[in-house]
């Protein structure tokens, strides 16, 4: 049998229902149509998914009703509403397709006969599916008294089954099961099973809804009692103070603050009141009105507007740094100028202990503001800034909300301390949470998962320091000015070392000025040969170092007045830690001095090579990198592409090793600037000709001999003039960067700039 058929959406149309539904696809009015046009007959069958816009025969199940069309009545916007009657059960053999309607293929199921079943196990289901129907309809009334009087009274099995189906509120896919039962035992069996879960879920669903409702009772009796014995202990003259909950109130009503935050706050507060005290939920609750009181939301401290004021605390507490405090100090006139703490955000780079923390510090209390610092190194959890969700136990806010919360002020300065070692796992990218923290396009709206609230960071300065560039997530260096702290030469040390480190550490060791003298000498000689750094925090550990021993020295010899020399240094500080490379002090043949920059300043190296007969191997020691091993072999290539020019013979490589070592073999070495040093020493080894001992190099070279700039050109050269060195080459793209180097340190070198392999060879080697 053939028969247009519709596909049903979220419903399922059991035999003798009578049910009304919407028809809005093109394919299912059509069938509609055509079944008006023949015998009012059509297959209602439903769809597995009813998001399935064009379904086929996998999309449907197998069986469905063929219904008789009551009605067809046409709605707005091509819809048609439909009153069909359901027929019989038909299964789905084909599906076809149409240019305009669905045609099925369809089996009619026929009505199984009750003749099959002996009366005693037609009366034994009849009677048992009635007290089935009968305990669900005590838990649940949606089916009228009168159809249940209708179905009780009845001793057809067929009509009970069929309008127990029919008058239970279930959903289509349980309904589906009813219909897909064909036999009368199987709709038997599956209408047992239905209403045995639906009685069984409505007294679980009642027990639960008596326990609630029985909690509630608790809560407001408990409620009510409380409320008694405060009007009690109030006539008694007990209780003269307020109560939490007004005293909330109280604080919300004088803090400044914007109306959605005293909005939130109100509401948050009546929800505490009807909480009983014991409940975890309470404590919650008070923590979170507690914070969002404790927020500075309107609260503003006044600015200092005084530009020669700043100036001189940043010389007081900084010598040095002329660059660094010039951009502060214009930092400051825009803001100014401006009147807004809109502005870039300062990233301090430099190495360990150069004072990017302390100029933070400075900067607050030239602008009178609160200072809170904020260290990110090693922060993992994105919470760690946006805070912890509410429904976490021991959730709080993030960072920065509590940075604000203890500055007390909406417009401190926050110093975030090491930006560069922030680092993400599988709670998150904390760098992305920083992105909303430090763009003033975002952060005046800044969401903490804790707060929810939006809180307003346009006001706070942001500070930043790092040690690197390079691990700094470039999205976020985007929103930084990066200013660069340099290494300190000795010059400058010495400077801070009198005027700020020794006075410092005599008062915190609880000496006095005149009972301890460090001569300049001295200091110099703790600089040069018990320290190497880049900044000044070892150079303070040796001067504490001297004066827990002088203070020691006054207490048991009872000397006055204790002086520190060149002569006697070794008695407080011991033997010297480092010493200083020296200038060789003789032209030698595949050793060259090569310049390095480390976390700590600039060190020399001394390149080394020799020639063994061999057969054309190339081998390098010295913990040396990936990229100065590329180095040297660009350098290799160079010699062996100019080895006429130097009157190599053709065969040398063939039959020579040569061996590059760079000594202090268990330190890690690399960097591409060492590649003009090694080609100098190889050449040299292979010609026999030597290299003046009083040059030092650095630079990168290419497989045409060009030499490339470097970096870190300001430590290099202070390694340099440290070890003697009269004569630095420096590749000629770096002549520009030599003009912010201060005289202090190219005095008494000879810079020389080159550009090419034969720049660098017709200075270093001798002639």
């Amino acid at each position: 049998m053939y028969l247009p058929a519709v596909p049903l959406r979220g419903t399922s149309i059991l035999p003798g229902m009578i049910v009304h539904f919407d028809v809005s696809r093109d394919r299912s009015r059509a069938s509609l149509e055509r079944a008006m046009r023949e015998d009012q007959r059509v297959f209602l069958v439903t769809q597995h998914d009813p998001n399935t816009e064009d379904p086929d025969i996998n999309d449907v199940w197998d069986v469905g009703v063929i219904a008789f069309v009551k009605q067809v009545n046409r709605l707005p916007r091509n819809m048609v509403r439909v009153l069909v009657e359901g027929m019989e059960r038909a299964v789905v053999g084909s599906f076809e397709k149409t240019e305009d309607y669905i045609l099925a293929g369809v089996t009619p199921t026929g009505n199984e006969s009750m003749d099959i079943f002996p009366a005693s196990m037609k009366e034994a289901m009849l009677r048992s599916i009635k007290d089935l129907f009968t305990s669900y309809f005590t838990q649940d009334h949606n089916i009228s008294r009168d159809v249940a009087v209708q179905i009780m009274e009845s001793d057809d099995l067929e009509y009970v089954l069929s309008q127990i189906a029919i008058n239970m509120p279930l959903p289509y896919e349980r309904r589906q099961i009813i219909l897909e039962a064909i036999s009368v035992e199987e709709q038997y069996e599956a209408l047992g099973i239905l209403l045995t879960n639906e009685t069984e879920v409505m007294a679980i669903r009642k027990e639960l809804q008596e326990k609630i409702r029985e909690r509630v009772d608790q809560n407001q009796k408990e409620y009510l009692l409380r409320e008694q014995l405060k009007v009690i202990r109030e006539e008694l003259g007990e209780d003269t103070t307020l109560s939490d909950i007004d005293n909330f109130r109280e604080a919300t009503k004088k803090l400044k603050a914007p109306k959605e935050v005293k909005d939130k706050l109100y509401e948050e507060i009546k929800r505490f009141q009807n909480l009983p005290g014991q409940s975890p939920e309470s404590a919650v609750l008070r923590g979170y009105i507690e914070t969002l009181l404790a927020l500075p939301w309107d609260k503003a401290s006044r600015d200092r507007h005084d530009l020669i004021r700043a100036k001189q605390i940043l010389d007081r507490d900084h010598y040095g740094l002329t660059k660094v405090k010039d951009r502060v100090l214009e930092f400051l006139a825009v803001r100014q100028l401006t009147g807004n703490g809109a502005g870039p955000i300062l990233c301090l780079v430099g190495p360990p202990g150069t004072g990017k923390t302390s100029i933070g510090h400075s900067i607050a209390e030239a602008l009178n503001k609160k200072y809170i610092r904020l260290s990110l190194g090693g922060v993992r959890d994105e919470a760690e800034i946006r805070g912890h969700r509410r429904t976490y136990v021991g959730a709080m806010p993030g960072r920065i909300v509590n940075g604000l919360k203890k500055a007390g002020v909406r417009n401190p300065l926050m110093m975030l301390d090491e930006i560069d070692k922030v680092s993400s796992d599988y709670k998150g990218d904390t760098a992305s949470a920083l992105l909303e923290v430090l763009d003033s396009e975002q952060n005046s709206h800044f969401e903490d998962h804790y707060i929810e609230i939006p809180v307003d960071l346009s006001d706070v300065l942001f500070i930043a320091t790092a040690n690197d560039l390079q691990t700094i997530p470039k999205p976020l260096l985007d929103r930084m000015e990066v200013i660069e702290i340099t290494s300190y030469t000795e010059n400058e040390k010495l400077h801070i070392a009198k005027d700020h480190l020794i006075p410092k550490q005599v008062e915190k060791n609880g000496l006095k000025k005149r009972q301890l003298v460090i001569t300049d000498e001295a200091i110099a000689d703790i600089i040069a040969k018990y320290t190497r750094e880049a900044g000044v925090r070892s150079l303070e550990r040796e001067i504490a170092e001297i004066c827990r021993k002088s203070a020691r020295k006054i207490l048991e010899e009872g000397q006055k007045k204790i002086t520190v020399t060149s002569e006697n240094l070794e008695d407080f500080l011991g033997y010297e830690r480092y010493s200083i490379n020296p200038v060789n002090d003789e032209d030698e043949v595949g050793i060259v001095r090569g310049l390095a920059w480390t976390s700590v300043g600039g060190v020399t190296l001394q390149v080394e090579v020799n020639i063994m007969p061999g057969k054309g191997e190339f081998k390098l020691t010295g913990q040396i990198g990936d990229v100065m091993k590329e180095s040297a072999q660009a350098g290799i290539s160079y010699i062996r592409s100019v080895a006429d020019a130097y009157g190599i013979q053709e065969d040398f490589f063939r039959n020579n090793d040569i061996h590059i070592h760079i000594p202090e073999g268990a330190v890690p070495k690399d960097g591409p600037s060492a590649g003009v040093t090694m080609a100098t020493a190889i050449l040299s080894a292979i010609t026999g000709r030597k290299v003046r001992a009083d040059v030092a190099m650095t630079g990168e070279i290419t497989l045409r001999g060009r030499v490339l700039p470097i970096g870190g050109l300001k430590e290099k050269l202070l390694a340099a003039k440290k070890a003697g060195i009269k004569t630095v080459l420096v590749p000629e793209k770096n002549r520009n960067d030599m003009k912010e180097v201060e005289t202090e340190i190219t005095d008494g070198l000879e810079i020389v700039y080159a550009s090419t392999m034969e720049d660098v060879l017709g200075t270093a080697l001798v002639s």
